[in-house]
C-alpha cells in the first residue's frame, strides 16, 4: 500500500459542458464536479442536471467559469479589464448558485476554465480581483489552480483555501507546466500513461486534486482506471475538506 493509507486525494472532472459522459463520470467515482456556468459552455438545463447528479452521488460541486467564448470552447484568451472580469465572474456564479440551491448543495470550490485558468494564473492584478470577488460570491469556497502562480498567491492574500491541481490526462513539460494543446503528447489517451501520471502526481505531494477532462472521448475509462490504481495504492478518494 506504499504507506499512503492516511492520504486523501480529490478526483475532479469538468462537467455540464454538453458532453455525453457526465452521468457516467459521476457513477465512475469523481469526488468533485466543476460545473460550466453558461459562458464557455452549458446552460440552465445542463447546470440543473449536473447539480442533481451531484446530489444523487454525494459529489461536491464547484463553479467552472470561463471566458464568454462558446465557439472556441473558452480556450482562446480574451483581454478583459478588471471591471469586465468582475461582471463575467458574478454572472456565472449567480447562474450556478440558483441550481445549486435548488439541489441543496453549497458551491465548495471555483476552478477557472481553459484560457481563463492560465490568464488568471499569470496576471496578478486580475487574480487578486478574482479571489477578492469570491470572498463575497462564494464565501468559504476554495480556489482550484496550478501548484504555483498568481492564483495561489491571490487565494492566500484573500484568506481563501487553495487546492493545487494536477491533470491526469494532459502532458507536462520538463519545467512542470502543461504542454499546450496541439503539441504532440499534450493530451494523454493511453490508460497506462494516465494511471502512471495519476500515481506520480498523488505521490509527489504537490497537488490535492486530480482532474480528468469530461469532454475527452475516453474520460470515463481513464477515470475508472486511475481511481482503481489510487485506491490500490492506499489513497482515500475524497473532496477537499471532506
Amino acid at each position: 500500500m506504499g504507506g499512503a493509507s492516511a492520504v486523501s486525494i480529490d478526483l475532479n472532472a469538468d462537467l455540464g459542458e454538453g458532453g455525453a459522459q457526465d452521468e457516467a463520470l459521476f457513477a465512475a467515482g469523481i469526488s468533485s464536479a466543476n460545473i460550466a456556468c453558461g459562458a464557455h459552455a452549458g446552460d440552465a438545463a445542463t447546470m440543473a442536471a449536473a447539480c442533481a447528479l451531484a446530489a444523487r452521488h454525494g459529489v461536491a460541486i464547484g463553479a467552472h467559469p470561463g471566458f464568454a467564448d462558446r465557439e472556441g470552447f473558452g480556450r482562446r484568451e480574451r483581454l478583459l479589464g478588471l471591471a469586465e472580469l468582475g461582471l463575467l465572474l458574478a454572472e456565472q456564479i449567480h447562474a450556478l448558485r440558483r441550481h445549486a440551491d435548488a439541489a441543496g448543495l453549497p458551491i465548495r470550490h471555483v476552478k477557472p476554465h481553459g484560457a481563463l485558468y492560465h490568464f488568471l494564473n499569470r496576471e496578478r492584478e486580475h487574480a487578486l480581483l478574482f479571489a477578492g470577488s469570491l470572498r463575497s460570491l462564494t464565501p468559504g469556497a476554495a480556489i482550484f489552480g496550478p501548484p504555483e502562480g498568481a492564483l495561489r498567491e491571490a487565494a492566500e492574500a484573500a484568506g481563501l483555501p487553495f487546492v493545487a491541481e494536477g491533470f491526469i490526462d494532459r502532458g507536462y513539460r520538463a519545467d512542470g507546466t502543461l504542454a499546450p494543446r496541439g503539441e504532440p503528447g499534450a493530451v494523454l489517451h493511453d490508460e497506462k500513461a494516465v494511471v502512471a501520471q495519476a500515481l506520480a502526481l498523488a505521490r509527489g505531494g504537490r497537488v490535492g486534486t486530480l482532474c480528468v477532462h469530461g469532454d475527452g472521448p475516453g474520460a470515463t475509462r481513464l477515470l475508472r482506471a486511475a481511481r482503481a490504481a489510487l485506491a490500490e495504492a492506499g489513497f482515500r478518494i475524497a473532496a477537499p475538506g471532506a
